[in-house]
């Protein structure tokens, strides 16, 4: 279950709502409320807010943080593409510019699996590795230092994949949101007698609006303005040195 970022402007016109209706109670009802439960619930907003915006953005330095491991295992594979014959070389190093563009653009995919293309590419490589590494002509520690990088290379793309697909369950984004409407209820019933502070009102909700939509951003990037194409420069700096 995902939330797309743009629901969170759902929030901005309920909120309002909720707001004036919070304070038309206050005013029937013409009682104190309890600091204690505003207290209690605006800290477990603040503190559910401030969780889910952190881990939204753990997890997005962690995606940037595996795009570094998975440009340098290919770069130290491709590397150690020297071990083998010279005859063997040409046909790899294609299959591994071939490989380096299809890890590009990955964000912009919906599917929830590695693609097809990647996958193809992967078993090219290393079949035609090992048959190369076992090969006469080839260094004696190609199957030592070569084969383990293409073997890293290979498994850190289900890495980046599951931690791309890896978010909190849906109800924490629910419950939310739904705090986010107690707290604005609670925030206009907290409101002192007399005319509506409107500056109040909207600030509150738009402040509120935004966080909500950021942490969306961050958690889910591909469906929302943040994109993570800047991540790709990576691969673009490594497909050229591959020349």
């Amino acid at each position: 279950m995902s939330f797309s970022p743009f629901t969170a402007f759902l929030l901005f016109p309920v909120m309002v709502v909720l707001l004036e209706v919070g304070r038309r109670l206050r005013l029937r009802r013409a009682t104190e409320g309890s600091n204690a439960v505003e207290g209690a619930v605006f800290a477990l907003f603040g503190l559910l807010l401030a969780f889910t915006f952190s881990g939204a953005t753990s997890r997005y330095d962690r995606h940037r943080q595996l795009v570094t491991e998975e440009t340098n295992d290919i770069g130290t594979a491709y590397l150690r593409l020297n071990l083998l014959p010279a005859q063997a070389q040409p046909g790899l190093r294609q299959l591994f510019r071939e490989y380096t563009a299809s890890r590009m653009n990955i964000y912009e995919a919906v599917g929830m699996t590695i693609s097809p293309e990647t996958v193809r590419l992967q078993n090219a490589i290393w079949q035609q590795s090992t048959v190369a590494a076992a090969s006469s002509g080839a260094n004696p520690d190609a199957t030592k230092l070569l084969l383990p990088a293409i073997n890293d290379m290979i498994d850190i793309t289900s890495t980046r994949q599951n931690a791309f697909n890896m978010h909190p369950p849906g109800v924490v984004f629910l419950l939310l949101y739904v705090f986010s409407c107690v707290a604005a209820f609670m925030a206009g019933y907290g409101m002192k007698a007399g005319g509506r502070d409107w500056i109040y009102t909207v600030i509150f909700a738009v402040t509120v609006t935004l966080t909500v939509y950021a942490t969306l951003e961050i958690e889910y990037p591909r469906q929302g303005l943040i994109r993570l194409t800047e991540l790709d420069q990576g691969f673009v700096a490594l497909r050229k040195s591959m020349q």
